[in-house]
């Protein structure tokens, strides 16, 4: 393993992202200050928690864990990375006419030309963007229909193991995939993932993506997410957070052409004193396009949740319908929830709404499932599965709702 002598935080992340590699010229860590509660989109997300932290890489293979990365039932290619290294022997792959999957230095400055224009945004994207030893190009050509997932699996189990991760996505013209994105750790191990992720949806395309974190409490994670759509495109994003102690998602899309759909949803069950932190942002570039965005929440104990949700129209956006709406039920009475919706319009012939609530379990709802024969635990638990399933209903892959269904129940989250 390798670790950095630096002393500020700034300047230990540089080194560490020295020995990454370079894969994107937009991706230079020195150009940005390491984020900080003194920017008002960090405001409630300290990153001294993980800039105090001496991390390092490591190449070392720790298959601990791996089976319970596992989806039963989901019929899908298989890409691993443990502790942020791709892992040949653990993946698997079959030749698919139509499908490009390459790693690594194997990606082409020509793989990337699409991407380039999108530049990083603030420290952790241009970290995640400098991760030769950890990246993958997925690219679906023009006219092909995937009838086989594919499945990417994030191992992390090795103690005070940093590991990065780059994540390129291109769906040609009339193209259509699904993607599954997974993250794994092991109990009393502190690990930190930076993974950065760009989608290009093309002209007629589909993306179906779901996006799973089942990690642990000693476990940090900041997720960039960035999605770029073409006229009539279709997306449905979907970020499920079943655990983790410290969570940074971090999603932007464009809508960059007419009559595109896109859906964006998640939800997060933060227990004990983890945090979770949600941060989106539509871009309505177009007239004629929909988005619509649903989060929900249910925090216990001395959990911290975050939603920043932002929807931007720009002046020639005429027609916009945009929905965003974000629902939050506190469990715990020391649970606090920060939530702040914003739209911000230049077009007059719009749609558009966004709402917020937080509040406690429904009293009356209780009382009458107690009235009926169920215990006070049992009660709740039928409520919370009932709340979140209003997200989990708009994944389409049966085999990934049962998955995390399992993944909740035996956390005890959920009535069985």
């Amino acid at each position: 393993m390798e670790t950095t002598t630096a002393t500020s935080p700034k300047e230990k992340w540089t080194t560490l992202a020295a020995h990454a590699g370079v894969l994107s010229s937009s991706a230079n860590v020195e150009h940005f200050e390491l984020p900080t509660t003194r920017h008002e989109e960090w405001k409630y997300t300290r990153t001294t928690r993980i800039a105090a932290e001496e991390w390092k890489w490591t190449k070392e293979e720790n298959t601990q864990g791996l089976e319970d990365t596992i989806i039963t039932d989901l019929n899908a290619l298989r890409i691993v990375f443990i502790n942020g290294q791709y892992s040949p022997s653990h993946s698997q792959l079959n030749d698919i006419e139509g499908l490009s999957i390459r790693f690594n230095q194997n990606i082409s400055s020509a793989d990337l030309a699409s991407f380039q224009s999108e530049e990083a945004i603030h420290f952790f994207d241009a970290l995640a963007r400098q991760s030769s030893s950890s990246a993958v190009f997925i690219q679906v050509a023009k006219n092909t229909i995937m009838d086989k997932n594919i499945h990417i699996v994030h191992l992390n189990n090795t103690a005070q193991t940093l590991s990065t991760a780059a994540v390129f996505v291109h769906v040609l013209q009339s193209a259509s995939i699904h993607i599954i994105e997974t993250f794994h750790g092991i109990e009393n191990t502190k690990t930190l993932i930076i993974r950065g992720l760009q989608a290009r949806v093309e002209e007629n395309a589909r993306m179906e993506y779901v996006k799973i974190q089942a990690e642990k409490d000693d476990q940090f994670h900041i997720a960039i997410d960035r999605l770029h759509l073409a006229s009539n495109a279709y997306s449905n994003f979907n970020t499920l957070t079943v655990d983790g102690g410290w969570v940074r998602n971090d999603l932007r899309m464009v809508l960059d052409g007419q009559n595109i759909e896109a859906h964006i949803n998640g939800f997060y069950l933060p227990r004990r004193k983890q945090l979770i932190d949600n941060h989106t942002m539509v871009d309505h570039r177009y007239p004629n396009c929909n988005s619509n965005e649903l989060y929900k929440g249910i925090l216990f104990d001395q959990a911290t949740g975050v939603f920043n949700g932002k929807v931007y129209v720009r002046k020639d956006a005429q027609k916009t319908n945009a929905y965003q709406n974000n629902a939050n039920v506190l469990v715990g009475e020391d649970a606090t929830m920060n939530t702040k919706p914003e739209l911000e319009i230049y077009a007059d012939d719009v749609k558009c709404s966004h709402g917020t609530t937080t509040g406690q379990i429904d009293e009356s709802a209780m009382f009458y499932l107690r009235a009926r024969g169920l215990g006070e635990d049992s009660a709740r638990k039928l409520l919370t599965t009932a709340f979140i399933n209003d997200v989990l209903n708009k994944v389409d892959n049966e085999a990934v709702r049962i998955h995390v269904l399992e993944a909740l129940s035996a956390k005890g989250l959920l009535y069985s």
